[in-house]
Protein backbone atom coordinates (compact mmCIF):
# COMPACT_ATOMS: atom_id res chain seq x y z
CA UNK A 1 0.00 0.00 0.00
CA UNK A 2 1.51 3.09 -0.81
CA UNK A 3 1.50 6.65 1.38
CA UNK A 4 -1.03 8.18 -0.20
CA UNK A 5 -3.51 5.60 -0.61
CA UNK A 6 -2.87 4.63 3.15
CA UNK A 7 -3.01 8.36 4.33
CA UNK A 8 -5.71 9.66 2.06
CA UNK A 9 -8.04 6.97 3.31
CA UNK A 10 -7.32 8.65 6.88
CA UNK A 11 -7.60 12.11 6.41
CA UNK A 12 -8.93 14.42 2.90
CA UNK A 13 -6.70 15.14 0.75
CA UNK A 14 -6.77 18.50 0.50
CA UNK A 15 -5.60 19.12 4.22
CA UNK A 16 -2.31 18.84 4.34
CA UNK A 17 0.00 17.57 6.90
CA UNK A 18 1.16 19.88 9.80
CA UNK A 19 4.52 18.95 11.65
CA UNK A 20 6.64 20.67 14.46
CA UNK A 21 9.89 21.39 12.14
CA UNK A 22 13.10 22.89 13.37
CA UNK A 23 15.03 25.46 11.98
CA UNK A 24 18.49 25.68 14.32
CA UNK A 25 19.02 26.81 17.13
CA UNK A 26 15.77 28.68 18.82
CA UNK A 27 13.69 28.51 15.73
CA UNK A 28 10.78 26.26 15.01
CA UNK A 29 7.48 26.59 13.37
CA UNK A 30 4.13 24.58 13.09
CA UNK A 31 4.02 24.22 9.39
CA UNK A 32 2.85 22.55 6.34
CA UNK A 33 5.46 19.60 5.30
CA UNK A 34 5.35 16.95 2.87
CA UNK A 35 3.33 13.70 3.54
CA UNK A 36 5.30 10.68 5.03
CA UNK A 37 5.18 7.31 2.78
CA UNK A 38 7.34 4.08 2.86
CA UNK A 39 10.93 4.46 1.37
CA UNK A 40 11.79 0.84 2.29
CA UNK A 41 10.10 -2.64 1.98
CA UNK A 42 10.11 -2.75 5.80
CA UNK A 43 8.77 0.77 6.45
CA UNK A 44 5.39 1.99 8.43
CA UNK A 45 3.82 4.70 7.87
CA UNK A 46 1.50 5.76 11.10
CA UNK A 47 -0.77 8.41 11.76
CA UNK A 48 -0.02 9.91 14.92
CA UNK A 49 -2.71 9.85 17.77
CA UNK A 50 -0.93 10.93 20.92
CA UNK A 51 2.57 12.42 21.46
CA UNK A 52 4.78 14.54 23.70
CA UNK A 53 7.85 16.77 24.26
CA UNK A 54 11.30 15.39 25.74
CA UNK A 55 13.93 17.44 27.39
CA UNK A 56 16.07 16.22 24.55
CA UNK A 57 13.94 18.06 22.24
CA UNK A 58 14.38 21.48 23.75
CA UNK A 59 18.49 20.47 23.87
CA UNK A 60 17.96 20.15 20.01
CA UNK A 61 16.54 24.09 20.36
CA UNK A 62 19.17 25.34 21.96
CA UNK A 63 21.54 23.91 19.38
CA UNK A 64 23.36 21.38 21.96
CA UNK A 65 22.45 18.40 19.56
CA UNK A 66 24.59 19.57 15.84
CA UNK A 67 23.94 16.13 14.18
CA UNK A 68 20.38 17.57 13.95
CA UNK A 69 19.98 19.46 10.62
CA UNK A 70 17.28 22.76 10.23
CA UNK A 71 14.04 20.92 8.08
CA UNK A 72 13.62 18.19 10.86
CA UNK A 73 10.88 17.56 12.41
CA UNK A 74 11.13 16.91 15.92
CA UNK A 75 9.80 14.44 18.22
CA UNK A 76 10.63 10.56 19.11
CA UNK A 77 7.74 9.28 21.45
CA UNK A 78 4.09 8.17 20.03
CA UNK A 79 1.31 6.37 19.88
CA UNK A 80 -0.28 5.92 16.82
CA UNK A 81 -2.27 3.92 14.15
CA UNK A 82 -0.17 2.35 11.05
CA UNK A 83 -1.89 3.91 8.13
CA UNK A 84 0.59 2.43 5.38
CA UNK A 85 2.96 -0.47 5.36
CA UNK A 86 6.12 -1.60 3.33
CA UNK A 87 6.09 -4.18 1.03
CA UNK A 88 8.06 -6.58 3.50
CA UNK A 89 5.93 -6.22 6.44
CA UNK A 90 3.46 -8.85 7.44
CA UNK A 91 3.30 -8.76 10.50
CA UNK A 92 1.20 -5.40 11.11
CA UNK A 93 -1.23 -3.80 8.76
CA UNK A 94 -3.59 -1.11 8.62
CA UNK A 95 -5.72 0.11 11.71
CA UNK A 96 -2.99 -1.98 14.37
CA UNK A 97 -2.72 0.29 16.84
CA UNK A 98 1.37 0.75 18.14
CA UNK A 99 3.75 2.67 19.89
CA UNK A 100 6.45 3.91 18.65
CA UNK A 101 9.46 4.28 20.74
CA UNK A 102 12.14 6.46 20.54
CA UNK A 103 14.78 3.54 19.66
CA UNK A 104 14.45 1.88 16.23
CA UNK A 105 16.03 -1.76 16.01
CA UNK A 106 16.79 -3.33 12.88
CA UNK A 107 16.66 -6.69 14.55
CA UNK A 108 19.72 -8.08 13.02
CA UNK A 109 22.89 -6.36 13.11
CA UNK A 110 25.43 -7.85 16.27
CA UNK A 111 24.40 -4.86 18.65
CA UNK A 112 20.48 -5.31 18.30
CA UNK A 113 21.01 -9.03 18.67
CA UNK A 114 22.94 -8.42 21.52
CA UNK A 115 19.93 -6.42 22.79
CA UNK A 116 21.62 -2.56 22.47
CA UNK A 117 19.07 -1.26 19.82
CA UNK A 118 21.12 1.64 21.02
CA UNK A 119 23.68 1.20 18.58
CA UNK A 120 22.18 -0.08 15.98
CA UNK A 121 24.63 -0.61 13.15
CA UNK A 122 21.58 -0.64 10.29
CA UNK A 123 20.70 2.95 11.60
CA UNK A 124 24.36 4.66 11.79
CA UNK A 125 25.05 3.30 14.97
CA UNK A 126 22.70 5.03 17.33
CA UNK A 127 19.24 3.60 17.72
CA UNK A 128 17.69 7.15 18.38
CA UNK A 129 17.07 8.77 14.87
CA UNK A 130 13.48 9.97 15.10
CA UNK A 131 13.30 13.86 15.25
CA UNK A 132 17.62 13.12 14.93
CA UNK A 133 18.45 11.61 11.67
CA UNK A 134 15.04 11.59 9.99
CA UNK A 135 11.83 13.25 10.85
CA UNK A 136 9.97 12.54 14.11
CA UNK A 137 6.42 11.88 15.75
CA UNK A 138 5.48 15.49 16.10
CA UNK A 139 3.67 15.36 13.08
CA UNK A 140 0.16 14.34 12.05
CA UNK A 141 2.13 11.27 10.16
CA UNK A 142 5.29 9.41 10.83
CA UNK A 143 7.92 7.18 8.66
CA UNK A 144 8.72 4.06 10.61
CA UNK A 145 11.98 2.39 9.26
CA UNK A 146 12.11 -1.60 10.63
CA UNK A 147 8.48 -1.18 11.51
CA UNK A 148 7.81 -5.58 12.94
CA UNK A 149 11.49 -5.14 15.36
CA UNK A 150 10.69 -1.37 16.05
CA UNK A 151 7.25 -0.82 17.04
CA UNK A 152 4.80 -2.38 19.69
CA UNK A 153 1.18 -3.35 19.42
CA UNK A 154 -1.02 -1.92 21.82
CA UNK A 155 -3.49 -4.47 23.56
CA UNK A 156 -6.54 -3.56 24.00
CA UNK A 157 -7.41 -2.17 27.17
CA UNK A 158 -5.05 0.59 27.57
CA UNK A 159 -5.23 4.19 27.12
CA UNK A 160 -2.85 6.06 25.11
CA UNK A 161 -1.56 7.83 27.95
CA UNK A 162 -1.08 4.84 29.88
CA UNK A 163 1.83 3.94 27.46
CA UNK A 164 3.08 6.84 25.66
CA UNK A 165 5.80 6.91 28.20
CA UNK A 166 6.93 3.51 27.22
CA UNK A 167 8.53 5.54 24.44
CA UNK A 168 11.31 6.59 26.23
CA UNK A 169 10.77 7.88 30.55
CA UNK A 170 9.68 4.52 32.09
CA UNK A 171 12.47 2.15 29.89
CA UNK A 172 14.90 4.71 30.61
CA UNK A 173 14.21 4.62 34.53
CA UNK A 174 14.25 0.88 34.39
CA UNK A 175 16.94 0.09 32.24
CA UNK A 176 19.40 2.70 32.91
CA UNK A 177 19.05 3.31 36.65
CA UNK A 178 17.27 -0.15 38.28
CA UNK A 179 18.26 -2.39 36.25
CA UNK A 180 22.22 -0.89 35.63
CA UNK A 181 22.32 -0.04 39.07
CA UNK A 182 21.52 -3.79 40.03
CA UNK A 183 18.86 -3.05 42.57
CA UNK A 184 18.57 -5.97 44.69
CA UNK A 185 15.79 -7.03 47.35
CA UNK A 186 15.84 -5.34 50.30
CA UNK A 187 18.11 -1.87 48.89
CA UNK A 188 18.09 1.30 49.52
CA UNK A 189 17.70 3.17 46.39
CA UNK A 190 18.42 7.02 46.12
CA UNK A 191 17.53 8.84 43.33
CA UNK A 192 18.98 11.83 42.75
CA UNK A 193 16.46 14.38 40.73
CA UNK A 194 12.69 13.78 40.57
CA UNK A 195 12.16 14.73 36.57
CA UNK A 196 10.39 12.57 34.69
CA UNK A 197 13.19 9.88 34.30
CA UNK A 198 14.22 9.85 38.41
CA UNK A 199 10.25 9.46 38.57
CA UNK A 200 10.51 6.86 36.26
CA UNK A 201 13.45 5.32 38.29
CA UNK A 202 11.36 6.04 41.72
CA UNK A 203 8.14 3.73 40.25
CA UNK A 204 10.13 1.03 38.82
CA UNK A 205 12.81 0.37 41.71
CA UNK A 206 10.05 -2.01 43.34
CA UNK A 207 10.09 -3.73 40.36
CA UNK A 208 13.73 -5.39 41.39
CA UNK A 209 12.39 -5.47 45.52
CA UNK A 210 13.69 -2.08 46.84
CA UNK A 211 12.61 -2.18 50.32
CA UNK A 212 13.36 2.20 50.51
CA UNK A 213 13.79 4.72 47.70
CA UNK A 214 14.47 8.43 48.59
CA UNK A 215 13.86 10.99 46.35
CA UNK A 216 16.50 13.92 46.40
CA UNK A 217 15.79 17.67 44.29
CA UNK A 218 15.83 21.22 45.44
CA UNK A 219 12.29 21.53 44.24
CA UNK A 220 9.61 20.95 46.33
CA UNK A 221 6.85 20.35 43.60
CA UNK A 222 8.87 17.46 42.52
CA UNK A 223 9.46 15.78 45.41
CA UNK A 224 5.83 15.85 45.83
CA UNK A 225 4.98 14.44 42.21
CA UNK A 226 7.76 11.45 44.11
CA UNK A 227 5.63 11.01 47.08
CA UNK A 228 3.13 9.92 43.92
CA UNK A 229 5.18 7.90 42.51
CA UNK A 230 6.41 5.57 45.49
CA UNK A 231 9.03 7.59 47.16
CA UNK A 232 8.98 6.36 51.38
CA UNK A 233 11.48 9.97 51.90
CA UNK A 234 11.62 12.73 50.14
CA UNK A 235 15.03 15.30 50.90
CA UNK A 236 15.42 19.11 49.71
CA UNK A 237 19.20 19.09 48.87
CA UNK A 238 18.68 22.80 49.10
CA UNK A 239 19.11 22.52 52.54
CA UNK A 240 21.97 20.69 52.75
CA UNK A 241 22.98 17.78 55.55
CA UNK A 242 21.92 15.44 52.41
CA UNK A 243 24.97 12.87 53.26
CA UNK A 244 24.10 12.59 56.88
CA UNK A 245 20.10 12.39 56.26
CA UNK A 246 20.76 9.37 53.83
CA UNK A 247 23.36 7.68 55.83
CA UNK A 248 20.22 8.06 58.98
CA UNK A 249 17.51 5.80 56.45
CA UNK A 250 19.92 3.30 56.29
CA UNK A 251 19.84 0.72 59.43
CA UNK A 252 23.87 0.63 59.74
CA UNK A 253 24.45 4.63 58.45
CA UNK A 254 26.76 3.32 55.66
CA UNK A 255 24.10 5.10 53.22
CA UNK A 256 22.23 3.61 50.14
CA UNK A 257 23.20 0.54 48.34
CA UNK A 258 22.66 2.09 44.92
CA UNK A 259 22.61 5.85 44.01
CA UNK A 260 20.90 7.10 40.63
CA UNK A 261 21.52 10.00 38.91
CA UNK A 262 19.19 11.67 36.83
CA UNK A 263 19.92 15.43 36.33
CA UNK A 264 23.07 15.57 34.59
CA UNK A 265 24.76 18.00 36.12
CA UNK A 266 28.59 17.53 38.20
CA UNK A 267 27.27 18.41 41.72
CA UNK A 268 24.08 16.02 41.51
CA UNK A 269 26.99 13.01 40.20
CA UNK A 270 29.26 14.23 43.16
CA UNK A 271 26.64 13.71 45.46
CA UNK A 272 25.72 10.36 44.53
CA UNK A 273 29.10 9.18 44.64
CA UNK A 274 29.24 10.62 48.31
CA UNK A 275 25.56 8.89 49.66
CA UNK A 276 26.72 5.38 48.15
CA UNK A 277 28.14 2.83 50.21
CA UNK A 278 31.27 0.59 50.18
CA UNK A 279 30.23 -1.91 47.89
CA UNK A 280 27.16 0.46 46.05
CA UNK A 281 26.39 1.25 42.55
CA UNK A 282 26.65 5.07 40.60
CA UNK A 283 23.78 4.54 38.13
CA UNK A 284 24.16 7.62 35.69
CA UNK A 285 20.96 8.41 33.87
CA UNK A 286 21.34 12.06 33.43
CA UNK A 287 22.75 13.13 30.29
CA UNK A 288 26.06 15.55 30.92
CA UNK A 289 26.93 18.42 29.18
CA UNK A 290 30.20 18.91 30.97
CA UNK A 291 32.96 17.01 32.57
CA UNK A 292 32.61 16.10 36.03
CA UNK A 293 35.37 14.70 38.32
CA UNK A 294 36.09 11.78 39.10
CA UNK A 295 37.26 11.25 42.47
CA UNK A 296 38.97 7.48 42.05
CA UNK A 297 41.47 8.53 45.17
CA UNK A 298 38.10 7.54 46.72
CA UNK A 299 35.78 5.41 44.97
CA UNK A 300 38.52 2.46 44.50
CA UNK A 301 39.11 1.75 47.95
CA UNK A 302 35.14 1.45 48.81
CA UNK A 303 34.62 -0.64 45.83
CA UNK A 304 32.07 1.68 44.06
CA UNK A 305 30.54 0.52 40.73
CA UNK A 306 29.97 3.33 38.40
CA UNK A 307 27.47 2.81 35.19
CA UNK A 308 25.78 4.89 32.44
CA UNK A 309 24.20 3.58 29.47
CA UNK A 310 21.78 4.32 26.63
CA UNK A 311 18.15 3.11 26.78
CA UNK A 312 17.52 -0.09 24.51
CA UNK A 313 13.92 -0.25 25.34
CA UNK A 314 14.32 -4.21 25.40
CA UNK A 315 12.09 -4.21 28.71
CA UNK A 316 9.25 -2.17 26.40
CA UNK A 317 6.80 -5.57 26.26
CA UNK A 318 7.45 -6.15 30.14
CA UNK A 319 6.69 -2.74 31.33
CA UNK A 320 3.62 -2.91 29.03
CA UNK A 321 2.11 -5.68 30.80
CA UNK A 322 2.65 -4.44 34.09
CA UNK A 323 1.12 -1.11 32.94
CA UNK A 324 -1.87 -3.08 31.62
CA UNK A 325 -2.28 -5.02 34.89
CA UNK A 326 -1.95 -1.44 36.93
CA UNK A 327 1.05 -2.46 38.70
CA UNK A 328 2.65 0.45 36.83
CA UNK A 329 0.64 3.95 36.36
CA UNK A 330 2.04 5.21 33.42
CA UNK A 331 -0.80 7.86 33.27
CA UNK A 332 0.47 9.66 36.20
CA UNK A 333 3.23 11.92 34.03
CA UNK A 334 0.97 13.51 31.91
CA UNK A 335 0.60 16.58 33.90
CA UNK A 336 -0.86 18.70 30.57
CA UNK A 337 -2.75 18.28 28.00
CA UNK A 338 -3.05 20.18 24.61
CA UNK A 339 -4.38 19.18 21.08
CA UNK A 340 -1.97 18.60 18.03
CA UNK A 341 -2.34 22.01 16.80
CA UNK A 342 -1.00 23.91 19.88
CA UNK A 343 2.18 22.00 19.74
CA UNK A 344 3.89 25.42 20.32
CA UNK A 345 2.06 26.35 23.44
CA UNK A 346 2.59 23.23 24.65
CA UNK A 347 6.10 23.59 23.78
CA UNK A 348 6.24 26.85 26.28
CA UNK A 349 4.71 25.41 28.88
CA UNK A 350 7.11 22.27 29.02
CA UNK A 351 10.10 24.58 28.15
CA UNK A 352 9.04 26.42 31.58
CA UNK A 353 7.86 23.34 33.28
CA UNK A 354 8.88 24.20 37.03
CA UNK A 355 6.86 27.84 36.63
CA UNK A 356 4.08 25.35 35.29
CA UNK A 357 4.51 22.22 37.18
CA UNK A 358 4.77 20.35 34.27
CA UNK A 359 6.20 16.65 34.36
CA UNK A 360 5.25 15.89 30.32
CA UNK A 361 2.90 17.35 27.93
CA UNK A 362 0.06 14.83 26.36
CA UNK A 363 -0.25 16.15 22.84
CA UNK A 364 -3.54 14.44 21.16
CA UNK A 365 -4.47 14.51 17.61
Amino acid sequence: MSAVTGVAAHRREEEPMKALVYHGPGEKSWETVADPKPMDPTDIVVQIDTTTICGTDLHILKGDVPTVEPGRILGHEAVGTVVAVGTAVSGLKVDDRVIVPAITSCGRCAYCKRGMPSHCQATGGIGWIFGHLIDGTQAEYARVPFAETSVHKVPDGVTDQQVLFLTDILPTGYEVGVRNGRVKPGDVVVVVGAGPVGLAAIQTAGLAGAATVVAVDVADSRLEHAVRFGADHVLNSAGGNVEELIASLTDDGLGADVAIEAVGIPETFDLCTRVVRPGGVVANIGVHGHPTTLHLEDLWINNVTITTGLVDGTTVPMLMKLVRSGKIAGDLFGTHEFALDDMLSAYDTFADAGANNALKVVIRR
